[in-house]
């Protein structure tokens, strides 16, 4: 079973790797004994499905809907999500809103015309709207914008109950996206001309001294859980923060395995299957994806070993939770249901089937926020939609920016609006 598991780490699917900006793109993990098992519970399954149906007389994909809609529980509605970068996390951002925004619960939103809560700095409480220095004036129901991670602070704005989750991704395809995404802005890569050469000679470029201008240069992940990204990786120190992290996180999700951590989520939060379905958003195109070389992976693992020792140690938790909570067979059946459901709403949502660049995306609102030299892709609606299905489709596509605009205004109607300055233009 360890040999098993091992397979599937690190590997994902080619429509995740392709959304996330990986390297690798293969469509099945890397074991064959992983994929034949995977794919003898989804044969298993379909027998199963497709006897019963003949046998109660019922369609079949009305029974396929029940079985992979069934929630176990009154749904969690106290939900903590910190969001690190470059790690499909606005993918899961649009998830949480689209929960708040259906079942009229309230979110835990940056104040005033910031859009983030208060980073790169600490999290402190009154960095959300609502909340003064006596305390929060209303109940929030979720936080899941971008915030360095601030325990005591956070439990000053969340309930007790909160359900905290966060997700993590490969280091080495976490800098590679970060080196694209954030060149522009971040003095370490600035003057370099790939991010071969950086890992090369990294202490050329880094400046230690710069502090909070270089936080996305190395080891990012590690720094938005609220620690140093730049401490030695002494083994105590490690294993003391990874202990803390484990304790305070129910759930830490891998973006390799997107679909499998949105069934564990699912079944974790007691949501239905549609909460968890998503189009892939801030996600580039193939062409701004470039490929380090082994070398340069290794160099990668070395120059950010505390996201490397983060990643490692939750990739191990993530498959451990998932066979104790679901098993193998069930996870591989409630990933095709996910996988089939989100086919059904790409072809009724999308025009054409899938995503666009900037310049093919007709309606503004809908275009993603662009930076360095990455090409963020957004989506066209189909026409002719229904008014409830259009209203449905377009909180699906919408940029993260778009809908935390959206969401203040619903909270706040008295303040004015949020303004998004690229829209403006």
């Amino acid at each position: 079973m360890v040999r098993q598991r091992r397979a599937w780490w690190g590997q994902g699917s080619a429509e995740e790797a392709a959304g996330l900006g990986l390297s690798q793109a293969e469509e099945d993990p890397a074991s064959p004994s992983a994929g034949d098992r995977c794919f003898q519970a989804i044969l298993l399954l379909a027998l199963t499905v497709f006897l019963l149906a003949i046998f109660l007389n019922v369609d079949i994909r009305l029974l396929m809907s029940f079985l992979g809609d069934k929630a176990e529980g009154p749904p969690i509605t106290n939900v903590m999500f910190l969001k690190t970068h470059k790690t499909a996390s606005s993918t899961v951002l649009n998830i949480l809103f689209r929960f708040a925004e259906t079942n009229n619960l309230s979110v835990a939103l940056p104040v005033g015309s910031q859009f983030h809560l208060g980073y790169p700095w600490l999290f402190l409480a009154r960095y959300v709207e609502g909340v003064e220095p006596s305390g929060p004036k209303q109940h929030f129901n979720i936080m899941c914008n971008h915030l360095r991670f601030n325990l005591p602070e956070v439990q000053k704005v969340m309930p007790k109950d909160t359900f905290y989750f966060s997700i993590l991704r490969n280091p080495v395809f976490q800098l590679e996206s970060s080196f694209v995404y954030y060149k522009d802005h971040t003095p370490a890569f600035r003057g370099v001309t790939s991010l071969e050469a950086f890992l090369a000679s990294p202490w050329t470029y880094y400046n230690w001294s710069l502090g909070l201008s270089n936080i996305y240069t190395r080891n990012n992940m590690w720094f938005d859980l609220g620690f140093d990204n730049n401490a030695p990786a002494e083994e105590g120190y490690v294993r003391a923060s990874l202990a803390a992290v484990e304790q305070r996180f129910q759930l830490v999700l891998i973006a390799e395995h997107f679909d499998e951590s949105m069934v564990l989520l699912r079944r974790l939060l007691h949501w239905r299957l549609d909460d968890v379905v998503s189009f892939s958003l801030n996600s580039r195109s193939r062409r701004t994806v470039t490929s380090l070389t082994p070398e340069g992976q290794e160099r990668a693992q070395r120059w950010c070993a505390l996201d490397w020792r983060l990643y490692q140690h939750f990739n191990r938790t993530f498959w451990a939770k998932v066979h104790a909570e679901l098993g193998l067979q069930r996870l591989c059946a409630e990933v095709e249901l996910l996988r089939v459901r989100r086919r059904e709403l790409e072809a009724l949502c999308l025009q054409d089937g899938g995503p666009k660049n900037q310049l093919q995306i007709t309606d503004r609102l809908l275009r993603p926020y662009q930076s360095g030299k990455a090409n963020i892709l957004g989506y066209n609606l189909r026409l002719g939609l229904d008014n409830q299905t259009l209203q449905m489709c377009r909180r699906m596509v919408m940029p993260e920016l778009q809908y935390m605009a959206h969401l203040y205004t619903l909270q706040f109607p008295e303040k004015p609006p949020k303004k998004i300055p690229f829209l403006e233009e």
